[in-house]
């Protein structure tokens, strides 16, 4: 199988100028930063008790043993051929890296084609809004009988997550009785949570009832397809372990400290330059591929919630010698780039303008596929486009857009993936993971925790009035209420 290929030619100073690309000169002078990132990086990866305190445990997600990659796989064709159909509840990682691999790898239009599912189940993806007409309209035009459920949440308390489950709970006890719990599956934390407390009184019931598989520890929602998102793998047809198996000739390659064969290094060194140095704070996802799109969604996630920061992050050691990152509450830094997803060639008549005319603060990543599985060929007598492929024409419109963008001064690179299978998914996912994890490193921030998006959610519950909220969270929603003036709203 091809390697994934990483194209930066666009984002040096040859190509759009040293005010807006990465010279030679700027790359070695990251020598000493990129040295000690890998050393920490690395120290912390040898430690099996650090990985799981600082949230690095997904490093090790493409090793996973065979007899559990067979037990899911065989779990999901159970499934599969039980079931017309599958609501999956989950919110973050838990929705979006699903989204991102049900579109890249099971045929477009799965859900809408009997034929192209091969008998598996549609699936349904819910419990990630607080819309009610998604899941109304899903509650009116399935039948519970031949519904399956899965809920992914570590602690069970999201608001989102738990509000559908409630809900989708209700409607599979009336419509299949005191059994509905055997149409229930969980993955969650193995020892602790709400949802973990209602697997485990089922499950006394009738051990046959809310089966579930373990969230790992040490592994984030953003950072967790390769671990929550294998079931769904499976019912619908991928082979887990082809998705393993590209993941870890990635990791493979990403072992390496120097940058010219290390990919994921190479991507975020060339990021940083270009934001800390050049002002690129935007962070364009752009693939040539209508089935990546949600990929590039995830990969949104993925940036935002790891690298969005307010304050640096401070390094304490343990009395057993594990590290522990702490917010430096002396150091706000309000870091991060923003990204911004969408596809070609689709965009190429919406945002590209703005990448192409407006402030040159953006850098634009796209990723191309060189063989696509199907393709069509235009009829002859269509003028310049008679006998062109489809595919031909798709790749050359995204080699249009990097000249453009050159032209302008705009730096671009390019992900290459020899064909969108399993294998290279699975190498594309953990090359975005380690980039992000390395960047975090050479930002100095934590990559792993996402502070900022607790702040809705304790309003929320305070609101909500759920037990357990802090004096401190209440009184910091007292003291600072949200002002809402009359004349300020026409």
């Amino acid at each position: 199988m091809s390697p994934l290929k990483f194209d930066f030619n666009n984002m040096l100073d040859f190509n759009v100028g040293e005010k807006d690309g990465v010279t030679e000169k700027e790359l070695e002078e990251m020598a000493p930063a990129v040295r000690e990132a890998h050393r920490h990086l690395g120290q912390l990866l040898d430690s099996p008790g650090d990985r799981v305190n600082l949230g690095l445990e997904w490093t090790q997600l493409p090793f996973q043993d065979s007899d559990t990659v067979e037990r899911i796989q065989a779990l999901g064709e159970e499934i599969a051929r039980e079931y017309e159909n599958v609501i999956s509840l989950g919110i973050g990682g838990s929705y979006l890296g699903l989204k991102a691999a049900q579109e890249a790898l099971a045929p477009p239009y799965y859900n809408e084609f009997a034929p192209l599912r091969e008998g598996r189940p549609r699936i349904y993806f819910e419990g990630n809004n607080l819309d009610p007409g998604t899941l109304t309209a899903l509650f009116k035009n399935l039948e519970p009988e031949k519904t399956f459920v899965i809920v992914i949440s570590k602690s069970g308390e999201t608001t989102e997550t738990r509000a559908s489950f409630e809900l989708v709970k209700q409607w599979l006890k009336r419509g299949v009785g005191e059994e509905y719990g055997r149409q229930i599956f969980a993955v969650t934390d193995p020892e602790s949570g709400t949802l973990r407390k209602i697997v485990d009184e089922e499950r006394k019931k009738d051990e046959a009832r809310f089966r579930d598989l373990p969230l790992l520890r040490g592994v984030g929602g953003r950072y967790s397809e390769l671990n929550m998102g294998l079931l769904h793998l499976a019912i619908i047809g991928v082979k887990i372990a082809e998705v393993l198996e590209g993941a870890k000739a990635m990791a493979e390659r990403c072992r390496e400290e120097s940058l010219s064969r290390n990919p994921a290094y190479l991507y975020a060194v060339l990021q940083t330059i270009l934001y800390r140095k050049k002002g690129k704070s935007i962070a364009v996802m752009m693939p040539f591929s209508e089935t990546l799109k949600s990929t590039a969604d995830w990969y949104s996630q993925l940036l935002a919630e790891s690298l969005g920061k307010k304050y640096a992050r401070k390094i304490t050691v343990s009395a057993e010698g594990l590290e522990n990152w702490e917010m430096d509450k002396k150091r706000i830094v309000n870091i991060g780039r923003t990204p911004v997803a969408c596809r070609g060639t689709n965009d190429l008549h919406s945002i590209h303008q703005n990448n192409a005319e407006g402030e040159n603060n953006k850098t634009i990543t796209f990723i191309r596929v060189e063989n696509f599985k199907e393709d069509l060929s235009i009829p002859p007598f269509a003028g310049f486009l008679s006998d062109k492929k489809y595919s031909e024409l798709l790749k050359l419109a995204q080699e249009a857009t990097e000249w453009a963008l050159g032209r302008e001064k705009r730096p671009n690179c390019t992900i290459v993936m020899p064909e969108i299978t399993p294998f290279s998914w699975g190498e594309l996912l953990f090359f975005f993971e380690m980039a992000t994890a390395f960047e975090g490193e050479l930002l100095k921030v934590n990559a792993f925790d996402q502070p900022g998006v607790e702040g809705y959610k304790n309003y929320m519950y305070y609101k909500l009035h759920k037990p357990g909220v802090s004096e401190a969270i209440e009184k910091e929603i007292i003291n600072h209420p949200l002002q809402k003036k009359e004349r300020f709203i026409l």
